[in-house]
């Protein structure tokens, strides 16, 4: 029976990648279902599959989120997973199919669970900006500020997993001013160095979701710089806007598609019991009860050097 993926919004459900990808359900806000009814569906959910992880981002009204909290309490389960994630809302939905993918593996639920904080590092989530006077996500300096006045600015930015931000000058190409924020260390040289933002040292895909800005340079200038295998276009979350300050933008996330990739990632990293639920769990946090390893010995690292063109 595999885990069951859950979110708190419809557009972080990206269309599957074969006919195995199952659906994730859809934990609405308390405007839009009593809290009897959610009740009910969830308690439904963890009959038919066991386990739940739902996977909601930190940018939730703070009424969904509680909400999430007090069905899991009324209900009295620890087979209920609430993942928060602090990523831009295109590189979660990218995650949450990942976890979709896996959850039919042979992996039990809480190493689906803790899954998530091992492959939110292999996602390359940012965005082509026409102005970063309301981005508070990446710092940003007065300088890049400044910038944002002038008429025809553009930035790119990179949010996940390290912090970077350029100005695209007139030409269309990265350049240096502005930037300063993570320099993309340990990144295999060459990749990405065309487009100015760092990119992954390994083989990815690249989903961009347009927003009203016209522009090419994601497809014409970061993709081939950051040498994807494909590029894949959908519908931008309509939280987007409002995470990155602007609705002038086109979002963007490199992403390991291969689910062999991603199994082979995921079961190379040793397993341990959670020491308070008892729910197994990779790296050094369990992803339900959020309970750390207990001591260092028994930590794990997150293996996995990804070569460009070969995982």
């Amino acid at each position: 029976m595999p885990t069951a993926i859950a979110v708190t919004s419809a557009d972080l459900v990206l269309p599957p990648t074969d006919q195995q990808t199952p659906t994730a359900a859809l934990l609405q806000a308390p405007d839009a279902q009593p809290l009897e009814a959610a009740l009910v569906d969830m308690n439904v959910m963890l009959e038919r599959y066991g386990y739940v992880v739902a996977v909601y981002p930190a940018s939730i009204a703070a009424a969904h989120e509680r909400r999430l909290h007090t069905i899991r309490s009324m209900l009295e389960t620890d087979r209920l997973a609430l993942l928060k994630l602090d990523l831009p809302p295109l590189g979660i939905a990218v995650l949450v199919r990942q976890l979709r993918q896996l959850s039919i593996c042979d992996f039990s639920a809480g190493v689906v669970a803790s899954a998530a904080r091992l492959l939110s590092h292999y996602i390359y989530a940012g965005a082509l900006l026409n102005s970063v006077t309301k981005l508070d996500r990446v710092p940003v300096s007065l300088k890049s500020h400044a910038k944002s006045w002038m008429p025809g600015s553009q930035f790119g930015v990179l949010a996940n997993p390290e912090p970077q931000l350029i100005k695209i000058s007139s030409s269309g190409t990265g350049a240096a001013s502005g930037a300063g924020v993570g320099a993309g260390a340990g990144v295999a040289a060459g990749s990405g160095a065309g487009a100015g933002l760092s990119g992954p040292g390994f083989a990815t895909q690249l989903l961009v979701g347009k927003g009203t800005l016209v522009s090419d340079w994601v497809t014409a200038t970061l993709a081939p710089a950051w040498q994807v295998s494909g590029v894949q276009e959908t519908g931008l979350p309509a939280d987007s806007p409002r995470w990155w300050g602007t609705a002038k933008m086109i979002e963007f996330a490199a992403f390991l598609p291969d689910i062999s990739v991603l199994y082979q990632l995921v079961a190379s990293v040793r397993r341990e019991k959670c020491h308070w639920c008892g729910i197994e769990l990779i790296g050094d946090r369990c992803g339900f009860c959020s309970a750390p390893l207990t001591s260092p010995e028994n930590q794990s690292r997150a293996v996995g050097v990804l070569n460009q063109g070969s995982p």
